[in-house]
């Protein structure tokens, strides 16, 4: 039985994960914050929401990136906010994802792949992954630019698990992530259906979300039966998945 304080975490709830908060590792080369928990940072308060299991928020340097290394059974979403990154997988899949623009990776049966930055700058981005709806099926990648004018004052779907997301790169996972640019003053809303779990991050300005305050790169983890105002103090790009 689901105890009151888990039906009132799952339920109409606002969860602000400040980025002073976050879980941090410093490689020199990848300086990483945890919104859940990963690696050597653990929090049993942290360890996922709904089928979101990871977001973890990178800053890559110039010539460096992750070696290849192997997944499976993960859909794995990576927003590019600077720079770029450059990638690589044992399907042969080589690709280069710019700023504002999406890639993911369906794990299934199990790949192995490569991130680089070779630019000259630092790249930052946002990794995210969640549980797939089904297991194992053969691994696939995909990378897409999206127009900027997209997502002006509105959420545009940039990788979705349901069919009528036609213009978007498909997961397989019962989720959407979405992505949204909104000028100071101007407001969007969205609605987190019952037994849903969004988790929103603006990747740069403010927001006000129902009157609480986040600034960048702070997390919010949004309950299910809710629909939320999202307001923009400053000009803002936000981040939204909304997954089981």
């Amino acid at each position: 039985m689901i105890g009151t304080q888990e039906k009132t975490r799952e339920q109409g709830k606002i969860d602000r994960r400040s980025f002073a908060s976050l879980g941090h590792a410093d490689h020199g080369w990848l300086n990483a914050r945890h919104h859940f928990s990963f690696a050597d940072y653990h929090d049993p308060g942290r360890m996922g929401w709904g089928a979101i299991r990871v977001w973890n928020d990178d800053e890559i340097a110039a010539n460096s990136g992750f070696p290849p290394h192997p997944h499976r059974d993960m859909e794995i979403i990576t927003y590019v906010r600077s720079g770029a990154i450059t990638h690589q997988d044992s399907m042969g899949n080589k690709g280069r994802t710019g700023a504002g623009d999406v890639q993911v990776m369906s794990a299934g049966t199990g790949v192995r792949h490569a991130e680089y930055n070779l630019e000259p700058e630092t790249t930052t981005l946002f990794q995210i992954w969640i549980e797939p709806s089904r297991t194992g099926g053969a691994p696939s990648w995909g990378a897409k630019p999206f127009p900027k004018d997209g997502r002006d004052g509105r959420f545009a779907v940039l990788a979705s698990g349901f069919a009528e997301d036609k213009d978007a790169l498909p997961i397989r996972a019962d989720a959407r992530v979405l992505g949204a640019t909104v000028k100071a003053g101007d407001s969007l809303t969205h609605t987190v259906g019952q037994g849903r779990h969004a988790y929103l991050v603006p990747a740069t300005g403010a927001i006000e979300i129902d009157g609480v305050r986040f600034g960048a790169r702070d997390g919010a983890a949004l309950g299910g039966g809710q629909t939320v105002k999202i307001k923009a103090i400053e000009d803002a790009e936000i981040v939204l998945v909304d997954s089981q």
